[in-house]
């Protein structure tokens, strides 16, 4: 990734409807090259529906999302993962049945050619993630919530993305562990130039990130670097 790239990712006047209803309004947010960008707001007010339109999920009604400059609106979920963007939802959704193997080959679909080319692991998600190479033929549903969850970060980074989406990823998971996702989300962005756009409530994590954009009733009300995160603004933001 050079320096001449601005930003990796670039959301602008993005207009998002379930139906009738009016979800994502006029929304604006960018994020920079090995950046970590925090997405605040109480629940309901459209952070994962962000998330889900930039991946292709769901779709915009109006405005732009551009990766590196290059307009994903007529881009298939799929095929804005081999441009370059990773999602991890709300929930992870690995496979219960697969092995924790056969869950992260499944990461390699987003590379050129996909899993019929590309069968090399690369060793970094176990730097990142120790606990997953001791259980790789563990069936991925019988894994604790938060080996999970880090199955699931670690499948995402073998598809080698430039821009990583968590949604709420340490939800439901034993304080230590969160510990783990938090220093690992950290090495990624420090260690891969990887960006990384961030849906959290755990004050921590948050502060852990560049810069935050708060949301509220579908639109973005306050953002700025996390280090200048206010008590007015966390007790206004955050479900904690």
């Amino acid at each position: 990734m050079t320096n001449s790239i601005k930003h990796v990712l670039d959301v602008s006047a993005l207009n998002v409807y379930y139906g009738n209803s009016h979800i994502l309004r006029n929304v604006n947010l960018s994020v920079r090259p090995g950046q970590m960008v925090c997405l605040i707001g109480r629940n309901g007010v459209g952070k994962t529906t962000l998330l889900k339109t930039i991946i292709g999920l769901l779709q915009q009604r109006s405005g732009n999302i551009c990766l590196e400059g290059e307009d994903l609106k007529q881009k298939a979920p799929y095929q804005r993962a081999r441009s370059g963007v990773a999602y991890v939802p709300q929930g992870r959704e690995i496979i219960p049945q697969l092995t924790v193997k056969e869950n992260l080959l499944l990461g390699l679909e987003a590379l050129p050619g996909g899993m019929a080319k590309n069968r090399h692991i690369d060793p970094q998600v176990f730097e990142l993630f120790p606990v997953l190479e001791g259980f790789l033929q563990r069936r991925g549903g019988d894994l604790s919530g938060g080996q999970q969850q880090q199955l699931a970060i670690a499948r995402a980074l073998l598809g080698k993305p430039r821009l990583l989406l968590l949604d709420e990823p340490t939800e439901g998971i034993q304080p230590s562990v969160v510990l783990d996702i938090e220093r690992a989300v950290k090495l990624i962005v420090a260690t891969t130039g990887i960006s990384v756009l961030l849906v959290e409530q755990h004050l921590h994590f948050v502060r852990q990130a560049d810069w935050y954009y708060a949301m509220q009733k579908g639109g973005m009300v306050a953002s700025g670097p996390t280090a200048d995160l206010s008590k007015a603004v966390i007790d206004r933001f955050l479900s904690v």
